[in-house]
């Protein structure tokens, strides 16, 4: 899944805390961290302050700094707490059983999860040309490519299945207040029928090369 940095407005959104990542982490470090993400996610770079983050987390500035001594430290937290997620998901990929390309396909839909708002909180910082925010999507975006790849067996069939979910995840992600995103079930279901029909062209190939 990418999160395209453009112009268009992120959707404020409340974390889904029924999400594994977040089942009984109640730490400071970790209510630091996303009330960093909501400030980003709700307001962008300019607002999510220090002092803003260590009030919606209640704690002290000094809590704060104990953790995170600067913003530049938060953003290298988020940063890692994306790459952690991130890697959950290619392994889920990678050993799905209906295939890493229909998974990824079939995951590409904003569900508010804890990876889904590291992504858009990343992006934020991304729109604004922050290097690390920009460097992490990067690496977040050649890990899946490169999951696709070892599956599919070549590069562009892989980038051609990670631009249908890209797309997919998109539309959910910025566009859900224009009423087009949020895709339907069925929606998904036929887009994966696209997938089916890309791995079975690339199979064909390979057996009459």
């Amino acid at each position: 899944m990418v999160v395209m940095v453009s112009s268009y407005t992120v959707q404020p959104v409340q974390y889904n805390k029924s999400d594994p990542y977040h089942r009984g982490m109640s730490s400071s470090r970790e209510r630091i961290l996303d009330s960093f993400e909501d400030a980003l996610i709700r307001d962008g770079e300019r607002a999510a302050t220090m002092d803003a983050v260590a009030a919606t987390a209640a704690v002290s500035k000094g809590g704060l700094l104990y953790h995170f001594p600067s913003k530049e430290a938060l953003v290298d937290g988020l940063a890692e707490r994306l790459r952690i997620l991130a890697e959950r998901d290619r392994e889920a990929m990678m050993s799905a059983q209906d295939g890493a390309a229909r998974y990824y396909v079939r995951t590409s839909v904003f569900e508010d999860s804890a990876l889904d708002r590291a992504l858009i909180s990343m992006a934020r910082l991304a729109q604004q040309g922050h290097p690390t925010a920009k460097a992490s999507l990067a690496e977040i975006q050649d890990c899946w490519l490169d999951a696709l790849e070892a599956q599919l067996g070549d590069r562009t069939t892989a980038r051609a299945v990670k631009l249908l979910g890209d797309g997919l995840y998109y539309d959910a992600a910025f566009f859900a207040s224009a009423g087009s995103g949020r895709t339907r079930a069925g929606d998904v279901e036929a887009l994966l029928d696209v997938v089916d029909l890309i791995v079975a062209g690339r199979s064909s190939s390979d057996a009459s090369s």
